[in-house]
């Protein structure tokens, strides 16, 4: 057994660094569409969550807690809406997105929006709210102070960031039921890994793993320097 285990390491990497055509297709369509979906929704995203956090409004207490439920939903659930959005006889159905990267990004971004929305609200929560006002009172424009919110809590919402990313690139029920799953198209990481495991060709599903699991160490190292830098220094 461990012979066999070391022998479909070394294909998954040998399926690596030889730049495989199809393992490579796979790993372009996964962060293609995912990068087109997070770069989409974060700037809308962002503002809706500075707004909740910072505006007192009718409704406010409603559409947060609709975002929240939202994070909970099963990313399957989401991509049966976007199904019955895109489908021929849904209300979308002339842009024929279905079982295309197009309708992959939608659905992404349903996926996206509400972990950016609720993280970077928290995020613009925890600040306090006199520096905003004292910005906006000292004739700075509302562009600008809200640059400057963003960059004193550039760790929390680099972590929303990289939470919205992460969720988005490796969630399977979606990408699934709205991509169709198509070779060279629409198959991305999760939905190859799922398709070669139930095939038993475990050497590219696990090449698509390492690489997920890459991705994931570079992120978390990448976070953590950003928290260091963060921390006040102590003499």
């Amino acid at each position: 057994m461990d012979g066999s285990w070391s022998a479909l390491i070394q294909q998954a990497f040998g399926l690596l660094f030889s730049f495989d055509p199809e393992v490579w297709s796979i790993i372009s369509v996964s962060f293609s569409v995912s990068l087109a979906a997070l770069l989409i929704t974060l700037l809308p995203s962002m503002l809706l969550g500075f707004t909740l956090a910072f505006n007192q409004f009718k409704g406010r207490w409603i559409i947060t807690n609709i975002i929240q439920t939202m994070q909970s939903i099963p990313t399957v659930v989401i991509g049966l809406f976007a199904y019955l959005l895109l489908t021929r006889n849904g209300p979308f159905g002339d842009l024929r997105w279905l079982f295309t990267q197009q309708g992959m990004i939608i659905g992404q971004m349903m996926i996206c929006a509400p972990v950016l929305v609720a993280l970077s609200q928290a995020a613009f929560t925890s600040i306090d709210r006199r520096a905003w006002e004292t910005a906006r009172t000292l004739g700075v424009s509302w562009p600008r102070a809200v640059w400057a919110l963003c960059r004193e809590l550039r760790v929390p919402l680099l972590l929303a960031v990289i939470a919205a990313f992460s969720r988005i690139l490796t969630e399977v029920g979606c990408s699934m039921m709205v991509g169709g799953n198509i070779m060279g198209v629409t198959r991305n990481m999760p939905t190859a890994i799922a398709l070669e495991t139930s095939k038993g060709d475990f050497a590219q599903a696990i090449a698509l793993g390492l690489v997920l699991l890459i991705l994931a160490l570079i992120l978390n190292f990448t976070l953590g320097m950003l928290r260091g830098k963060a921390q006040p220094r102590s003499h």
